[in-house]
């Protein structure tokens, strides 16, 4: 979630590269830094940890003055808060400065690579990489395109770049590479930027480029150049942004719902900064308070949630009661407060919520309290009501503002972060040692670039299936075990916003009622990845089969069994079990989303609901 802000033109640089920092601060709050250039005193860098205050206040005293330059505040994912893994890092020449927003999957082979050939590193950060990369392809080619086009290509994950060159002091060079990571580009009157997101620039112009993924854009005075990271060139024409605030926020997406489903790599990327440590295999939540000696005490944890967090606790259950060895019970929050638990001195309460402020959930935060078990919140709204109570901690989504009603980002998020709690308990406990953990850091590092080939590649799809079942009276969703959490959100999303009728059922219940339902009419949508019961899931969709039902199955890449059985197929990467449902669940928000759009439904504010219920 960092902010990036470049500018070329006859302003003075600093101004407006710090001007639309302090709009996207709340992209990045661990340190901050900018590089000016100017052709009598060269290139300028100036960095500071903590607030974008601190970096203002250094450039009251050394101020760096330039008509280029670009600027970055950093929330931390690989390397730890300091001056030194503040942005923009350069290469070993201190020609080339890069600043980048993203996680580079492969950078610890990377970094092996570049110090076998004598590359010396002072910071601990995955953006030095980068840097080194261009430099040493620079060397070669001379042009700073072509070297952040051969550093790309070594490149694993989801990344926006943005170089300068001193020695091509015209021009900024930025890339797209996957959907983690923004670009936009503005247009002005002698004048050009670019940012990670909309609001930084909008002072200055309205007319707006968006660079797509495995793109770059060559970016000049006079205006910029579009080619793929092929070297293909790309027409796009300008859009302008108006000035409702609230169009400018929702960008060129039609719905907030559709923003939100493809924010969400970039949110799996924000929910994991500063908490992966690769190299130590160890898992840091700088907000929890409840030491290993505390995490080694309970034994039941409580997960209470309502409507769509409800889902994310079950399928945190599966996690935790997996990785960690912790028995888990998840109530309804709005069923936990009045059923007079009884939760013992060994228990921990896990709250879900996405707002802070669900009633039923703060009500079972507070019984808890009164029975002096510790609570820890999975929570996105900071400062929220639920942050604020939980004594055990929050434990921040980070996955920034969610307009929809309809939960999309905010859900796989929670469950990422339930993944990350899990590993937590995990190392505490001794049931997962550091050894153990790097698969599954390694896992969680690659998902976000995962997210974004599954969100690029379901699109068409949807699109079709909507075409064709979006008259249909009813959908029954079907999956098991850490899936079967999924067919429910599926059925629920397909309920809030299309208000079609649909069921989320175990695969293995079906045959206690559903299969009742089922007929040629019925589009029967089979959460199928594989794994160590795919066996079973294969039998439920040929009993669906010989029914007639229409098979709409969720499977893994390459799966030509699954194929064969079903009538459509949406694919997934392969990513272990748990980790399953969170690429699971990103085609039925995408189905859901163009079905009720093929319907005429009001997507960000279906009938009779709110985003946050605040009274029972």
């Amino acid at each position: 979630m960092c902010g990036i802000v470049g500018y070329l033109g006859p302003r003075e640089a600093t101004d407006v590269v710090v001007g639309g920092l302090q709009r996207l601060e709340y992209r990045g709050y661990d340190s901050a830094g900018i590089a000016i250039y100017d052709p009598k005193t060269g290139l300028q860098l100036r960095r500071s940890v903590g607030k974008l205050v601190g970096l203002i206040a250094r450039l009251h005293h050394e101020p760096a003055r330039g008509n280029v330059g670009l600027g970055h505040t950093r929330w931390a994912t690989h390397g730890g808060v300091t001056e030194i893994n503040a942005h923009p890092h350069r290469d070993a020449r201190g020609q080339i400065v890069v600043i980048q927003n993203g996680i580079v999957e492969n950078y610890l082979e990377l970094k092996a690579r570049l110090v076998e050939q004598g590359v010396p590193f002072v910071s601990q950060t995955d953006t030095e990489v980068i840097a080194h990369l261009v430099g040493h392809y620079y060397a070669q080619t001379q042009c700073l395109e072509a070297a952040l086009r051969l550093a790309l290509a070594d490149l694993r994950g989801g990344n926006a770049v943005v170089a300068f060159c001193i020695n091509e002091p015209d021009r900024l060079v930025a890339a797209r590479l996957g959907n983690a990571g923004g670009v936009v580009l503005g247009l002005g009157e002698g004048e050009s930027f670019v940012a990670s997101d909309v609001p930084a620039i909008l002072d200055y112009t309205r007319d707006l480029v968006f660079l797509e993924d495995r793109e770059m854009a060559v970016i000049t005075a006079e205006g910029v150049t579009i080619t793929t990271l092929a070297g293909d060139p790309v027409q796009r024409k300008p859009v302008t942004i108006p000035w409702d605030p609230i169009a400018a926020a929702r960008g060129d997406y039609k719905h907030f719902m559709e923003k939100e489903i493809h924010e969400q790599p970039r949110a799996l990327m924000d929910a994991l900064r500063g908490r992966v440590d690769q190299e130590a295999g160890a898992v840091h939540f700088e907000d929890l308070r409840l030491d290993d000696a505390a995490l080694c005490k309970v034994e039941r944890i409580y997960a209470v949630a309502c409507g769509t967090a409800w889902h994310a606790g079950l399928i945190a259950k599966f996690m935790i009661e997996r990785l960690a060895r912790v028995r888990v019970e998840v109530d309804y929050a709005s069923e936990f407060r009045y059923r007079e638990p009884v939760l013992g001195d060994d228990a921990l309460l896990l709250a879900f919520t996405q707002s802070g402020e669900t009633v039923d959930t703060l009500a079972a935060m507070e019984e808890a309290r009164n029975q002096g078990v510790p609570a820890v919140a999975i929570v996105n709204a900071i400062g929220s009501q639920a942050a604020r109570v939980a004594d055990g901690g929050p434990l921040y989504l980070h996955a920034g503002p969610e307009i929809g009603v309809a939960s999309t980002k905010a859900f796989t998020s929670m469950l990422l972060v339930a993944y990350l709690f899990a590993l937590r308990l995990a190392q505490a406990r001794g049931t997962l040692d550091a050894a153990a953990l790097q698969p599954h850091l390694q896992a969680l590092i690659e998902l976000p670039g995962k997210a974004a080939t599954v969100i690029e590649q379901s699109i068409p799809i949807c699109l079709e299936l909507a075409e064709q079942y979006h008259r249909v009276g009813g959908a029954l969703f079907l999956g098991r075990q850490a899936n079967y959490p999924i067919a429910l959100e599926g059925a629920l999303k397909l309920k809030e916003i299309s208000y079609i009728h649909a069921e989320g059922y175990p695969a293995g219940e079906m045959k206690h009622g559903p299969i009742a339902l089922i007929d040629e009419t019925m589009p029967v949508i089979c959460i199928a990845p594989q794994d160590e019961i795919y066996p079973k899931m294969i039998s439920n969709i040929e009993q669906v089969r010989a029914r007639h039902g229409q098979v709409i199955a969720i499977g893994t890449s390459g799966d030509a069994d699954l194929a064969s059985k079903a009538d459509h197929v949406i694919t997934i990467p392969p990513t272990l079990p748990m980790l399953q449902p969170i690429l699971a669940v990103i085609p039925l928000q995408l189905l859901a989303y163009y079905v009720a759009l093929r319907r005429g439904c009001d997507v960000d504010q279906p009938r009779n609901l709110a985003k946050s219920v605040t009274v029972e």
